[in-house]
């Protein structure tokens, strides 16, 4: 009777760890696909915008890839690149730029980006407060 027990709690074990092992092979496998598409689409931008195309969209999604990948210097790059074009930016994209900034060792121009948010903040409270 033991070794009849025995005999099926080893058969579901088996069964149960190599079904968690393919789930696991798909999800790893499913990550690093993920992973390279992501990095073709910074350097497809970045093509772009090195022949010449400018847009709002582009430097924002350029800034963004290379803030969320801890590369400060470039991230920087391409929020300056954001801000040329255009200053009526949410909140989030002054304080990432200003961040960038820090990290690169330019803390004028970081305050000054911070100052602008300050001003942006006060504008729009201010408006808020005459509705």
């Amino acid at each position: 009777m033991k070794k009849i027990i025995f005999f099926y709690i080893t058969i579901i074990s088996l069964a149960s760890f190599k079904g968690n092992a393919q789930d696991s092979k798909f999800y790893v496998t499913d990550k690093i696909s993920d992973k390279y598409a992501y990095i073709d689409v910074i350097k497809t931008y970045e093509r772009i915008a090195e022949k010449g195309y400018k847009s709002v969209d582009l430097f924002k999604k350029l800034g963004d890839s290379y803030y969320s990948n801890a590369d400060f210097d470039k991230a920087a790059k391409w929020y300056c690149e954001l801000f040329a074009l255009s200053i009526d930016l949410e909140p989030e994209y002054y304080n990432q730029y200003a961040k960038c900034l820090l990290f690169i060792g330019q803390n004028d121009s970081a305050n000054e980006i911070l100052e602008k948010l300050k001003q942006k903040s006060g504008v729009i409270q201010e408006k808020k407060n005459r509705k």
